[in-house]
C-alpha cells in the first residue's frame, strides 16, 4: 500500500483529498505547512507527495525545489494540486520539480489517476 503525504493549508481541502485517497486504499499523512512537510518526509518516507502551491510561509514551488535539491528525496514523485490553472503556472511548477499537475476543482478519479501515474 502506498503512503501519500498531503500538504494543503485549507483544512477542508486537505480533508477532502485525504478522504479520497483513504477510500482508494492509500495511507495518508497530512499537514497544512510545507516546512513541516519536510520533516514528515524524513519521518514517514512517503511514496508520493501531493502539495498545494499557494500557502503561507514556504509555498509549493519552494517545497518542490527543496525536495529536488536533497539527494535523499530528489526522486520522490510530486503531484501539485492547485487552483492556479494557467498554462504558465503548470509550466513553472513542472520546471520546479512537479511530476503531475492537477487543478481544482478535481474529482476523486482525477486525483487517484494522478497518484497512480507516478507510483
Amino acid at each position: 500500500m502506498s503512503k501519500v503525504l498531503v500538504i494543503e493549508d485549507t483544512v477542508s481541502e486537505m480533508e477532502l483529498i485525504s478522504n479520497y485517497l483513504r477510500d482508494s486504499g492509500y495511507t495518508v499523512i497530512a499537514t497544512t505547512d510545507a516546512k513541516d512537510a519536510l520533516g514528515k518526509i524524513n519521518q514517514h518516507k512517503p511514496n508520493v507527495i501531493i502539495t498545494d502551491l499557494v500557502m503561507p510561509g514556504m509555498n509549493g514551488l519552494e517545497l518542490c525545489r527543496s525536495i529536488r535539491k536533497n539527494p535523499d528525496t530528489q526522486n520522490l514523485p510530486i503531484v501539485v494540486c492547485t487552483s492556479k490553472n494557467q498554462d504558465l503556472d503548470r509550466m513553472w511548477a513542472m520546471k520546479q520539480g512537479a511530476d503531475v499537475y492537477v487543478t481544482k476543482p478535481f474529482s476523486k478519479e482525477q486525483l487517484v489517476r494522478a497518484i497512480r501515474s507516478v507510483v
